[in-house]
């Protein structure tokens, strides 16, 4: 009969084992897509809207906040210049805006 820390040890390894092969299968499920959108020409239809996990951002890494990039120099409204943009820049040469 195996005493708790023996099984603890069982279970680590499964689940170190079971990470290993879900990443094998979830590299070939993404070269089989990637082949599928090539073959059908789906590059418009077909878009990746999240970033791979490597080893530069590390796994599972959280992002954090990002800097403002833009100002409105009436109302000192700042923008990163990520998603929609807003009314007082939308439309306009955003270089005068840029944060120096």
């Amino acid at each position: 009969m195996s005493n708790y820390q023996d099984l603890l040890a069982q279970r680590a390894k499964l689940e170190a084992q079971i990470a290993a092969v879900r990443e094998e299968e979830v590299a070939r499920a993404l070269e089989t897509i990637r082949q599928l959108v090539d073959e059908f020409d789906l590059h418009e239809e077909v878009q990746f809207t999240r970033a791979r996990r490597g080893a530069a951002r590390g796994v599972g890494a959280q992002r954090g906040p990002v800097a403002a990039k833009y100002r409105d120099p009436g109302s000192g409204a700042t923008w990163s210049g990520r998603g929609k943009s807003p009314a007082w820049i939308a439309g306009k040469d955003r270089t005068k805006f840029l944060i120096a």
